[in-house]
């Protein structure tokens, strides 16, 4: 049985130093407890602190899976499975969950992963279809598994944990404490790994309020998008509608955004964070969906146009900035009829934007659409190659690319995109005519 102690590649890849305290302490109680819970901030590199040792505990003999990762929404599952792919492994992974292709993924399975992350109503799917086995299930991770029990999946969790009978690691991973582990995880007196910081140590996050003089708060965001050099932004408010409403407002004030929620079907969903990622878009205006668990860059911004409900939201929400040793502003627009908050200090300073009216510039991408993706044999280099040679696009004029299943997204500098579809309106990429245009926006579809 062939084990994998090579971690220095894999930080290599990643493009790490070396790894924080708290990955250290979780890699090496990970690889030698039975029952581990890690509980660190969101921003910290909890994903990296599990799957380092899950790497090094994997058999190159086994040709079943080997580790299952229960995760509570698909944004969080993509995410580790980009981290995983970027480790640059030899070990394959999948991702599962409700609303991508049931056949595909059963497809995917028939060549089994070492590592399966899934959502737990989807994984359970699985396990009634018989698609995977679980006799070489030797590591379980709930990560943000906090998450899952607020979203009610205590019932195809428990199902899916009495499946695995070869169990002998269980790993919790959460960005909040004072957690009850429910009975049928079977996690028993597990270590502890708390560094979730006692007093509000988030030195690196600055609070600021914005005063709204309108009950209506979207021109105060304006002005403070306005007063931010046109450098990006997230912005929470708590519903779903609201969210479409504040994005088609800014977008025809001139500033360019997008909404993101849960009501959205899961193309568009993809869509969104994939200009947001590339640049194309530079704010995004989103539900608490968000806070958590999403592979977005750093934020030097966070705006609540809201306040959430409880103060856990509140502290994922900042999470999305000053993150690891980054500084970051979280702000708040506030009108003074809005109840007041009792986790919120309001005595922290205010900021005046009254007077900010210079839009922002408009942003620096466009998103091309590609008809192909992994199943139709298309890679990044080949994407690279024919933008490049027959797109007559130079290195700094491409962007972020991503390659999914069936589609690619690549962003190309705004100024060169007219040319660039000009010259490759004739042309064949890997002796095929792909369908190559700018990607559409998300726009709200009328009732």
């Amino acid at each position: 049985m062939n084990k994998n102690p090579h971690s220095n590649n894999v930080l290599l890849n990643l493009g790490i130093e070396e790894l924080n305290e708290m990955q250290v302490v979780a890699q090496e109680t990970i690889l030698n407890d039975a029952n581990v819970l890690l509980l660190s901030p969101t921003g910290s590199g909890k994903t990296l602190a599990f799957l380092l040792p899950i790497f090094q505990m994997l058999d190159d003999t086994c040709k079943d899976v080997q580790c299952l990762i229960l995760v509570p929404s698909r944004e969080l599952g993509l995410q580790i499975e980009q981290v995983w792919k970027k480790m640059g492994t030899e070990y394959k992974v999948n991702v599962c969950y409700g609303g991508h292709s049931i056949e595909t993924e059963i497809k995917n399975l028939s060549n089994p992963p070492a590592i399966l992350i899934g959502t737990p109503g989807r994984i359970a799917d699985h396990l009634d279809r018989g698609t995977f086995n679980t006799d070489d299930i030797q590591t379980l991770v709930l990560d943000e598994f906090d998450k899952s029990l607020q979203l009610g999946f205590h019932e195809q969790m428990s199902f899916i944990i009495s499946r695995l009978n070869k169990l002998n690691k269980r790993v919790l991973v959460s960005a909040t404490s004072d957690i009850e582990i429910p009975k049928y995880t079977r996690v028993l007196q597990p270590t502890v790994l708390d560094f979730i910081p006692t007093e509000d140590s988030s030195s690196n996050l600055s609070l600021k309020m914005v005063v709204s003089k309108e009950k209506d708060k979207i021109n105060a965001l304006f002005n403070l998008l306005c007063s931010l050099k046109s450098e990006a932004a997230i912005i929470f408010c708590n519903h779903r509608d609201g969210a479409e409403r504040i994005s088609d407002t800014l977008n025809e004030k001139g500033i360019y955004s997008t909404y993101y929620h849960g009501g959205m079907d899961q193309d568009e969903r993809e869509r969104a964070l994939i200009q947001f990622r590339n640049g194309s878009v530079s704010y995004l205006i989103t539900t608490d969906l968000a806070a958590r668990g999403l592979d977005i860059p750093e934020m030097k911004h966070v705006i609540h146009y809201h306040l959430p409900l409880k103060e856990d939201e509140f502290t994922h929400r900042n999470g999305r900035t000053a993150r690891m040793l980054a500084s970051g502003t979280a702000y708040i627009i506030a009108h003074e009829s809005e109840k007041k908050m009792e986790y919120l200090d309001y005595k922290m300073p205010v900021l005046n934007v009254e007077n900010a009216t210079t839009l922002p510039k408009p942003p620096e991408f466009q998103t091309i659409y590609v008809s192909g993706g992994k199943k139709n044999k298309l890679n990044k280099i080949d994407i690279v190659g024919f933008f490049s040679q027959k797109g007559k696009l130079e290195k700094g004029d491409l962007g972020l690319i991503e390659v999914k299943d069936f589609i690619s997204f690549a962003a190309v500098k705004s100024n060169k995109v007219k040319q660039f579809l000009a010259n490759i309106r004739d042309e064949k990429m890997k002796g095929k005519k792909f369908k190559i245009e700018v990607a559409r926006k998300v726009v709200k579809k009328e009732e």
